[in-house]
């Protein structure tokens, strides 16, 4: 099952060619990469530290069979907070060092800027990962992950499991009740206020689609024996290789960046 979505498209398993990289290793191992270097990112705002972890953020990412021109297609939004978010941090700092622009009431320093480009960027580091794990996890190998090596209990993993499955349908349906209402007439015409209403209204059929179909899944995993107390598994899940070279691959981007930045003299801890 797959969608349109960067964060729920099935990675590549044959085992060929780049995407097929971090497709083989093991969830644990990126969860636990990803969690040190947001730590890392979370203790500091400062833009030589996020910087170097979004470079290398980038250089990794074609092994996880997303391209740079699918990121921008389509994680559009995550860039545009990114900057949202810089722009208000920017304009809403105190002013530090020479002004670089003023408009009226509104003006920039050097300091404000910079903070300003420090949040976008860390907002960028930080969001990335998810999308790169996301994007190279198949969820069924999430999920015997969290159950064998994490021990999680499994009726919380298969009911995450369920519900990374239905991300898809959803998407899907979402198309279908859109095309459903044009063809009817329901969401043509009324400018932006009508688009609004029908947009609440075709929300208000998926959350109702989604009730119905996470009821009849509900049903059907109980019926089949998925909580019962003790389970069998298909597959193990194991680490390999690629595992090591992912946790080194990880201490090494996050010390690059926590040392950049200390040498840089820009290390700024939020405590």
């Amino acid at each position: 099952m797959s969608s349109e979505s960067i964060a729920v498209s099935r990675p590549d398993r044959r085992g060929t060619g780049r995407t097929a990289v971090l497709a083989r290793a093991n969830p644990i191992s990126k969860l636990g990469g990803v969690f040190l270097l947001t730590i890392a990112l979370v203790l500091t705002v400062d833009w030589v530290s996020a910087g170097i972890a979004l470079v290398c953020e980038l250089v990794v990412l074609p092994l996880a069979g997303v391209s740079l021109r699918t990121l921008l297609l389509r994680g559009w939004p995550l860039l545009a907070a990114a900057v949202v978010g810089g722009y208000g941090t920017a304009l809403l700092a105190a002013d530090s060092g020479a002004v670089v622009l003023e408009w009226g009431f509104i003006s920039f320093s050097e300091g404000s800027l910079a903070a300003g480009v420090a949040i976008m960027l860390r907002g960028l580091a930080i969001a990335l990962p998810g999308i790169i794990i996301l994007a190279s996890t198949d969820p069924t190998d999430l999920a015997d992950a969290l159950a064998q090596k994490l021990r999680l209990p499994h009726r919380f993993v298969l009911g995450a499991l369920a519900a990374m499955r239905l991300v898809g349908l959803l998407l899907a349906e979402w198309q279908v009740l859109g095309m459903a209402r044009r063809a009817r007439g329901v969401s043509a015409g009324g400018g932006y206020a009508g688009r609004i209403k029908a947009s609440l209204g075709q929300s208000l059929a998926l959350l109702v689609q989604a009730i119905r179909k996470a009821t009849r899944l509900a049903m059907t995993m109980e019926a089949r024996g998925f909580g019962g107390a003790e389970r069998t598994w298909a597959r193990q899940s194991r680490y390999s290789r690629i595992d090591l070279w992912v946790a080194c691959g990880s201490v090494l981007v996050t010390v690059l960046a926590v040392g950049s930045a200390v040498a840089a003299g820009t290390w700024n801890p939020v405590f």
